[in-house]
């Protein structure tokens, strides 16, 4: 009957299910206890420290078993749940969910036991020196444990227990690494109380270690291989190299490239390693090296520690690839401004021999590529070299920028002598291309008109005068840059003429400004500068077409001109030497405002203080005329000095027409005191340093003294009789009409004679 009944109620579906659900709750307890169990033994095992190694054993592989069993139900509720779905949703719900709990911690007790086992693999390859094996068995254990951390219901402190032990396994890898790279890269570093210097450097040396080893110890340098895929593994290499990077950089690298007497040596030692020192060459007297000798030395150091270091492969690049990356932006630059910069030349003649420096660095990186230190076709050293013409003309015109300024700064007295015969040596320039040759072809036969009359062959010369000795080497340095610009590539010859453009520029700002106090003060360098912004407007004027026509276009067709600096140059000159006869002018104003009006001169002390004010008044035109002679052209000098002249004797005949009352006393004192400035006054006049040849200059006192025969007449009035007044006036048509107005005549006569029937007749005669 029994069995009958058994039969009937397996043919419907319930005994299974009463069967599942009692397999159920059996397997929850038998889960719960395992669980218990692990995660007892872990604590004791990475939080108590407690040695059970038969236990943990046996538990593994209770998870094993427990973990078949589950699958098998699991499979089986599957297709019963499949199968009754439409009959039994709600009850197979409940089972499935109990299941999927107990998958959970299923789950979990197996990312523990993963976790355990990789520790174990890591200790045992760790006391083997296996550390690439140990890195990815810390890396499989920490997988679990992230893998726990996804899970909500993991137990917390259980989960801490796994971390702290996770982060000190790392920790111990990673010193233990340390110490393997410190036994196997041992640095030789001098003091850093010591001051940097060839003799510092002498002492660096790097040892690439190949100790003698066991059987069982890999030797380097498959060690040192393992070590760096280790740390790459634990993401530790990059600062590691980082360091390493920086130290070589420093104390090897660089000075290599900055002393020129600093050499690499390499020496190998059976059973020891690698050792790379610096040494210093005693031949070498060089001030820069050459870019042959850095990229030699360079290439010993980098070559040496591929072999011995580099030469590993970490994840997708070799471990020179990421040295490279870290050091190479900056070891170029150190060749650019270190090397390269000085080797660019400094003239154009000497432009194709750089071509054997760019091939030099081209195989330079060709190396370089090979040991797979760089990548990609072109680098910031290689376009420095290969832009040889650009940065020859940025030199060319950082030198000429230099070298102007310190000419503009230099003392301004040290002078030469230009006469007319004197000319710019012009150098001998190739003749103009074809199409420039056309050109000028064509507009000599459109130009057929021809002027008669010639112009002189000193037409346009530039009088002689004196001029700053700096000047005219300022006027070289320009000829020798435009020379430079001629046969040069566009871009260069645009760089050197708007550089010399830029010279005649910074002359007009530097000059003015950084000689002012001087050129105020002394006349001698005021006329001097006079002269030199003379000349250089004289120059600029064709300057520019001189050389033209031998320049690359645009410049060819127009642009090369100086013609718009002119004017510019020719105000400053004016300027600095207005200025100065400004200060001059007030200087003598000064003077004569110590005679006290040339008032009461029958006193004898106003008449000593006239009489010394007239005497400086002298002293000082024939000091000024001595201090500019010979310096400046002929024609600015008398036109000088005639307007300082005039500047005294129109203040003395101011003053004396002032005077009310001029007693026949006074009128002697005055005679005699402008009869002195007319007797010393054309002596001041001596432009030329021959004595004979200042005569003629004399005797033209009146072209460039304004006031010259109105002091003149002046003097004989104060001596004449009123007769002889009344001829010199001629009823307004003689030569003292031409100087005087009848009101001042008048007042002359009243000054200088009593009120009287003759005076009265006299003043009736000048209309």
């Amino acid at each position: 009957m029994a069995s009958f009944v058994t039969e009937v109620l397996a043919s419907s579906g319930k005994l299974e299910k009463e069967d599942l659900s009692g397999k159920i709750s059996k397997m929850s307890r038998k889960v719960e206890d395992t669980k218990e169990e692990v995660c007892d033994m872990i604590n004791k095992r990475y939080g108590d420290f407690i040695p059970s190694l038969q236990g943990s054993e046996e538990l593994m592989v209770q998870v094993d078993v427990v973990s078949k069993e589950m699958d098998v139900l699991n499979n089986c509720i599957e297709n019963e749940i499949q199968q009754n779905i439409h009959v039994a949703v709600t009850e197979y719900a409940k089972l499935k969910q109990q299941l999927e709990k107990n998958t959970i911690i299923i789950t979990m007790l197996g990312y523990i036991k993963e976790f355990h086992n990789a520790m174990e693999e890591f200790s045992k390859s760790l006391q083997e020196k296996k550390y690439v094996d140990a890195a990815n068995q810390l890396e499989r254990a920490k997988t679990s444990v992230d893998s726990l951390k996804g899970w909500k219901t993991s137990q917390l402190p259980l989960l801490s227990t796994l971390s702290s032990e996770l982060t000190v396994q790392r920790e111990n890898l990673i010193y233990h690494m340390g110490d393997e790279w410190k036994r196997l890269v041992i640095w030789k570093l001098p003091s850093s109380k010591e001051p940097e210097g060839l003799k510092s450097f002498l002492k660096v040396e790097l040892k690439l270690s190949h100790p003698g080893s066991k059987e069982t110890e890999p030797k380097p340098p498959a060690l040192l291989c393992c070590v760096l895929q280790a740390l790459a593994i634990q993401g530790d290499l990059q600062h590691k190299i980082k360091l390493f990077s920086q130290v070589m950089l420093k104390n090897m690298l660089k000075p290599l490239v900055v002393y020129p007497s600093l050499s690499v040596k390499v020496t190998e030692q059976q059973g020891e390693g690698t050792f790379l020192a610096l040494e210093c060459l005693e031949e070498s007297r060089e001030e820069r090296s050459t870019p042959s000798q850095v990229y030699r030395k360079l290439l010993l150091v980098l070559q040496t520690l591929h072999s011995h270091m580099l030469d590993v492969s970490i994840v997708d690049k070799k471990l020179s690839t990421i040295l490279g990356e870290l050091i190479w932006e900056e070891i170029s630059q150190c060749i650019i401004h270190q090397c390269l910069v000085y080797s660019i030349p400094t003239n154009s003649s000497q432009l194709e021999k750089y071509k054997s420096v760019i091939k030099e660095t081209e195989e330079f990186e060709k190396s370089l590529k090979e040991i797979e230190f760089l990548q990609g076709d072109s680098t910031d050293l290689l376009k420095y070299a290969r832009d040889v013409n650009c940065h020859f003309a940025s030199k060319k015109c950082k030198d000429v920028i230099v070298a102007a300024r310190k000419l503009m700064t230099s003392k301004m007295h040290n002078t030469v002598k230009i006469t007319t015969d004197s000319k710019l040596r012009l150098p001998k320039l190739p003749a103009p291309s074809s199409e420039l040759k056309v050109k000028q072809e064509a507009t000599k036969e459109d130009i057929t008109m021809e002027n008669t009359k010639q112009l002189s062959a000193w037409s346009l010369c530039l009088p002689a005068c004196r001029i700053s000795e700096s000047v005219q080497q300022l006027m070289e340095l320009t000829l020798n840059t435009l020379c430079e610009a001629v046969g040069s590539s566009t871009q260069c010859a645009l760089q050197l003429f708007f550089t010399v453009r830029n010279i005649f520029q910074l002359f007009y700002d530097v000059v003015p400004t950084y000689h002012k106090e001087n050129l105020l003060k002394f006349p001698h360098l005021a006329a001097i500068q006079h002269n030199n912004c003379m000349y250089l407007a004289h120059h600029l004027l064709t300057l520019g077409h001189h050389f033209r026509a031998h320049l690359p276009q645009p410049l060819s067709e127009g642009v090369a001109t100086f013609v718009d600096m002119v004017p510019g140059f020719r105000k400053l000159g004016a300027q600095c030497f207005l200025a100065q006869l400004n200060v001059q002018r007030a200087e003598l104003l000064e003077r004569l405002s110590t005679a006290h009006n040339f008032c009461n001169l029958d006193d004898e002390d106003n008449y000593i203080a006239a009489s010394k004010a007239v005497r400086q008044v002298i002293h000082q035109l024939k000091q000024l005329g001595t201090v500019w002679q010979d310096v400046l052209p002929v024609s600015i000098y008398c036109k000088a000095m005639g307007n300082l002249l005039n500047t005294a004797i129109t203040e003395v005949i101011a003053k004396i027409m002032m005077l009310e009352d001029i007693s026949s006393e006074d009128g002697e004192h005055l005679h005699t005191l402008c009869q002195t400035i007319i007797e010393e006054g054309p002596l001041v006049f001596i432009p030329l340093a021959e004595e004979n040849k200042n005569k003629k200059y004399q005797e033209e006192v009146p072209l460039y003294v304004k006031k010259w025969s109105t002091f003149k007449e002046l003097v004989i009035v104060l001596r004449a009789n009123l007769q002889e007044i009344v001829d010199r006036w001629t009823d307004g048509k003689g030569p003292l009409a031409l100087e005087f107005s009848s009101s001042e005549v008048k007042n002359l006569i009243r000054a200088l004679f009593q009120n009287t029937e003759r005076r009265a007749v006299a003043l009736t005669k000048i209309k």
